[in-house]
């Protein structure tokens, strides 16, 4: 790693720790702003006891000291109890949520980016024949469709109507659509980059010289032309891992998947405030440090580039 490659991400991961500290910041004030308390929907509870709960979890303090009270236990990875989940810490039920959430969104994420380059690849290669046109046509649709649409309507078709895979995401089988569900929408904007990218780098010299010396188009796509065309798929892939997570949400309460979405918006349900906090820290985090590892892969695919 040269010396200008380690001063940007030295840049980059204290930009990265200025981003989380402003999200922290403006989730605990807005969360704060919004009227109520965490323990207002508890039934046939006294004002006496709503005091104490405020006491034990700070929740009497100043808001100000409860800030910086909260920021300082972030430095020490300290998210506090739930306010809910009584005798659980936050950073139990993030990790409990993610271990579903994670494998959920890394196989739609490799689905979407194993299928999305190879049909671009294949829309490249037979450019405005039949199936160019059935793969555009396609992946159009599927861009324009939001997860929660496609969500609603695969468990409608699969779970209602034909009965083929269970509606619960927590039975055997039930993975399966909120996983199709999540894989479409990334899958079809990536067949797009890929194809248009592609198309770019086959008009470049040096795929003209190979195809000249009787390279087969299998070779010259995969081989030759593939590298240079997935530069703008790598550049995609960060935002896509913040679709994934955020759009999980949405897919994981449709089919019951008890993943970390689920529990976020359970959480803002019952005014959670620890478990919002702890949740929202860790995915922009998560989203945060993918934008880094992809800007850092545009070197590892075209020593080229200049991170001056």
């Amino acid at each position: 790693m040269d010396s200008k490659m380690v001063v940007y991400v030295v840049k980059r991961l204290l930009l990265a720790v200025v981003t989380i500290w402003l999200i922290i910041t403006i989730t605990f004030f807005v969360m704060n702003a919004i009227p109520g308390g965490p323990f207002l929907s508890e039934k046939a509870v006294t004002q006496e006891v709503i005091d104490a709960l405020n006491a034990k979890y700070g929740l009497d303090k100043p808001l100000m000291t409860q800030y910086f009270t909260y920021l300082k236990d972030i430095v020490q990875f300290d998210f506090g109890p739930s306010l809910k989940s009584r005798g659980r810490d936050v950073i139990d039920i993030i990790a409990e949520g993610f271990a579903v959430s994670g494998k959920l969104g890394i196989i739609a994420a490799g689905l979407a980016i194993g299928f999305g380059v190879t049909f671009g690849s294949i829309a490249a290669i037979y450019r405005n024949k039949f199936i160019d046109s059935t793969i555009m046509v396609s992946t159009t649709a599927f861009v324009a469709m939001p997860s929660f649409v496609i969500g609603s309507f695969l468990l409608i078709v699969f779970c209602v109507y034909w009965q083929v895979f269970p509606a619960n995401g927590s039975l055997p089988g039930g993975m399966f659509l909120p996983t199709i569900a999540l894989a479409l929408y990334p899958m079809a904007y990536i067949t797009r980059l890929t194809r248009s990218s592609m198309l770019d780098v086959l008009q470049q010299d040096y795929i003209r010289t190979a195809r000249a010396k009787g390279v087969s188009n299998f070779l010259l796509i995969f081989k030759h032309a593939l590298k240079n065309a997935l530069i703008p798929v790598i550049t995609y892939v960060g935002p896509m891992i913040a679709y994934i997570l955020t759009g999980s949400f949405v897919v994981e309460k449709i089919f019951s998947v008890p993943g970390l979405g689920r529990t976020f918006i359970n959480c803002i349900t019952n005014r959670d405030y620890p478990v919002i906090m702890g949740t929202t820290i860790f995915l922009a985090t998560m989203v945060v440090l993918m934008n880094l590892v992809s800007d850092i892969l545009y070197k590892a695919v075209d020593p080229r580039i200049d991170f001056s």
